[in-house]
């Protein structure tokens, strides 16, 4: 099943795979070759050390390739809709505290908090899909429940 991404989110991935096959895979396999020429590998750190990256490196390849290869890329830019979508950028009241909130419903893979980007499979994502301005949501967080007012929704390039 196809996995939806944001451009953006599509070209970080595909950035760090680049990355990993153009300069971290050649460097290990650099840092393994002088390893080796050291001698006994027994008791060479230098060599345990650079398989255990270079173990890290081609896990993280195909996941990688695989995530690429699921991925359905989703353009933002430009769209619209009166309905809470994958990547739109929807503004919520809490509704107890009155404090207002935006996030960016975006894929799994893009989901940091820190941007608040949050992903359509969380709790939050899930409840905001398909909500159209005035609408209210019921989230169960770990502690409560929480609800919340859409009161805009807008698409920005994320």
């Amino acid at each position: 099943m196809p996995t939806p991404i944001t451009k953006k989110g599509y070209d970080a991935l595909k950035a760090e795979l680049d990355r990993l096959r153009k300069i971290e895979r050649p460097k290990v396999i650099e840092a393994i070759a002088e390893a080796r020429a050291h001698g006994d590998l027994s008791e060479n750190a230098e060599y345990d050390a650079a398989k255990e990256r270079q173990g890290f490196i081609e896990s993280r390849l195909a996941e990688l390739e695989t995530k690429l290869a699921d991925a359905r890329v989703i353009e933002i830019a430009g769209r619209t809709s009166d309905t809470v979508v994958f990547g739109a950028t929807v503004s919520v009241v809490e509704q107890e505290s009155q404090s207002q909130k935006q996030y960016t419903l975006v894929g799994q893979d893009e989901a940091d908090m820190k941007f608040n980007k949050i992903s359509v499979q969380s709790p939050v994502g899930r409840a905001l899909i398909g909500k159209r301005v005035g609408d209210f949501v019921e989230v169960k967080t770990p502690v409560k429940m929480v609800e919340y007012e859409v009161v805009e929704i807008k698409f920005e390039e994320c």
